[in-house]
């Protein structure tokens, strides 16, 4: 990572050894840029169709959670202090694939494995103290998700992503120490490291947003999360208590049927199905509530656009989606931006896996601002109270890495 972080562009992408039938390799490293793609939204995925078609060859980069505004009649007007692009991709010079825990070199000499050996690592830096602020105080986060549930009383939707920023002012931090920091405390299946310039994502997500394998899309979104206990007796009572919730359930099912909706639009008719139902995973800090959608890719149907009918993901808006969208745009004071976006790769043959940016930190080094954003799903039977816990809960990892 040290030496994949000399270069003005980078990104790696680590599955912490979690075993996943749709992943194709354990840990990539790409290094430094032969071509670069950076848009705004507008026409952002057509760009992305031709950029793809002219170099057929492994790309990797990330969508802003408001590219929704070139898909849907929505639009973000909330204040944006990180200002990463709208959509990102880079073929690299430099590809490093790991399987089973041997190297591959897919792009670039084999060289660069010795050089990687020899790479001398910086000296250990001390890291300036960060304080960390909140957006909304507690009383206000409340009284913004009792007016949500006032909308959805009301019949305008059943279910809504409310989210809230966290953030320092004049911050600085050694970008890779954080990131592996983060990654020990919080290893998860789709971690990552994107460095474009002066921006940075270190990111600690358990979510995958949408992968192709062949024919078959995936989608494997969360909804339903409960704390880790010491004691493996509670613990477990607290993981039995999560998979019997009738209402994280309820949280659950409605974004499943929302992607079911999504894939709909790329799948062949009727291969959509549920591969799995309220599957309950363990992470470090939580537990999570995680289903699994698939459908076959309808032949006519490129691969970028499958990506463009789903985005953005439904465990991060609600449903009805674009309603929910807008009262997310209401009730936020912050922009998304790569918050509750994406990040991943496209292999030269059409397959691609993107993750869910969240348990994420954002860094722009300019202007030292830092940010990281949480929330949840806000239903009928939601408790404003215990969902502001849960978002307390769903930072503990990252604040706990910025404290030290």
């Amino acid at each position: 990572m040290h030496w994949a972080n000399q270069f003005e562009v980078c990104c790696i992408l680590d599955s912490n050894d979690y075993k996943d039938a749709y992943s194709a390799y354990d840990f990539i490293l790409a290094a430094d840029a032969h071509h670069e793609l950076k848009y705004t939204s507008g026409n952002a995925f057509q760009q992305l169709k031709s950029f793809y078609a002219e170099h057929k060859q492994w790309v990797f980069g990330f969508f802003s959670y408001d590219l929704k505004n070139e898909i849907e009649a929505v639009h973000s007007n909330n204040p944006d202090h990180l200002n990463f692009p709208d959509l990102y991709f880079f073929v690299p010079k430099h590809l490093i694939a790991f399987k089973n825990g041997k190297a591959e070199v897919l792009l670039g000499d084999q060289s660069i494995l010795t050089e990687i050996e020899t790479f001398n690592l910086p000296g250990k830096k001390l890291a300036k103290a960060i304080t960390i602020a909140q957006r909304l105080s507690k009383d206000q986060y409340i009284n913004k998700v009792e007016a949500l549930r006032d909308h959805i009383i009301r019949g305008d939707i059943y279910e809504v992503n409310f989210c809230q920023e966290f953030f320092a002012k004049n911050a600085e931090i050694h970008s890779v120490e954080t990131f592996e920091a983060l990654n020990q405390l919080s290893p998860t299946p789709f971690a990552g490291y994107f460095k474009v310039y002066d921006k940075y994502i270190l990111s600690a997500t358990p979510e995958r947003f949408l992968c192709k394998r062949g024919s078959k899309l995936t989608s494997q979104p969360i909804k339903g999360t409960a704390k880790r206990s010491l004691d493996p007796i509670e613990d477990e009572h607290i993981k039995m208590q999560l998979r019997n919730s009738i209402k994280e359930q309820a949280e659950n099912v409605m974004i499943v049927d929302l992607v079911r909706h999504d894939l709909t639009k790329s799948a062949v008719k009727g291969s959509v199905m549920v591969d799995e139902l309220f599957g309950i995973y363990s992470f470090p800090q939580v537990h999570q509530m995680i289903s699994t959608v698939s459908c076959e890719l309808d032949p006519g149907v490129n691969a970028i656009d499958a990506i463009k009918n789903a985005f953005p993901m439904g465990s991060m808006t609600g449903a009805p989606k674009v309603k929910a969208m807008k009262l997310i745009e209401e009730y936020e004071v912050t922009k998304r931006g790569i918050y509750s976006g994406s990040f991943g790769c496209i292999s030269p043959d059409g397959d691609f896996d993107f993750n869910v940016v969240i348990r994420s930190i954002l860094y722009n080094a300019t202007c030292k601002y830092l940010s990281f954003q949480v929330g949840g799903a806000i239903t009928y039977q939601s408790d404003a109270v215990s969902e502001y816990e849960e978002c307390l809960l769903k930072a503990s990892a990252i604040l706990k890495v910025l404290a030290s």
